[in-house]
């Protein structure tokens, strides 16, 4: 009376199965984040993207340079400053982004770690 309705599947299926669907996933077509998990780059996620990293880049320097200026009573001389250093930081963010570099730090990341690698290599000995 207690058939099984569900036989047992071998587990080279499920790892198999588990395998073709990580695939599909990773194919989807993003950058992987700091957590591994796929970003979907779409056009609107992108734009969305864009004017986020601009305005609150600009924000956040217009608050340090409020900030300071009401410390040191110079205004408005630091909240000009920072109000550029926040928009240049907000367009050069919209440059990576632009680039596909992504969350990546500093200019050809690949070519300097591969330096790096070979430099302490060769200074291992010393």
């Amino acid at each position: 009376m207690s058939e099984d309705k569900n036989p047992p599947v071998p587990e080279e299926e499920i790892k198999e199965d588990f395998d073709t669907r990580l695939r599909h996933a990773r194919g989807l077509g993003g950058e992987p984040n700091q957590s591994g998990a796929v970003l979907p780059e779409d056009g609107k996620g992108k734009a969305m993207r864009i004017g986020t990293e601009l305005i609150s880049a600009v924000a956040v320097g217009g608050v340090i340079g409020f900030v300071i200026d009401t410390w040191l009573e110079t205004k408005p001389w630091f909240l000009i400053g920072f109000l550029l250093l926040g928009n240049t930081a907000g367009l050069w963010n919209i440059y990576r982004i632009s680039n596909s570099q992504g969350y990546t730090v500093g200019f050809g990341r690949g070519n300097r770690s591969e330096n790096h690698e070979a430099n302490r290599d060769n200074t291992k000995g010393d």
